[in-house]
């Protein structure tokens, strides 16, 4: 599910399921087609975790170093160390590096905060 999407996203598009029966689902799935891992948001990760362990990869985008603004369409999101402490294995983060008025020394403070929370792991 996209993070991009909320619950009224979802009911728009005609999926009644609640949001981690439909990421679970689409897990399991994916695990059973052969794939190495999946695509989430954080706020999922930890129910992906519970239900299918270590056997799959967690890439999780919409990746916000503070709370996100009005204007940003990441609807999910979560901090570095949430989504590292909800099992995220890859993070994605672009727009907080490319818009930032200086994108290396965001590149730099994000490496620190994934420094930090993987050695509170």
């Amino acid at each position: 599910m996209l993070t991009s999407l909320d619950r009224g996203d979802l009911d728009d598009l005609g999926f009644a399921c609640d949001v981690d029966a439909l990421v679970l689902s689409r897990a399991r799935r994916a695990l059973a087609a052969g794939c190495d891992g999946v695509v989430s948001s954080g706020l999922e990760a930890p129910h992906i975790r519970a239900e299918l362990g270590e056997r799959i990869l967690v890439v999780t985008p919409g990746i916000r170093p503070v709370e996100n603004r009005p204007v940003d369409d990441q609807k999910r999101t979560v901090d570095v160390a949430q989504a590292l402490a909800n099992g995220a294995d890859y993070l994605v983060v672009g727009r907080p590096i490319r818009n930032a008025a200086d994108p290396a020394a965001a590149a730099w403070r994000m490496q620190e905060q994934i420094a930090q929370a993987l050695g509170q792991r």
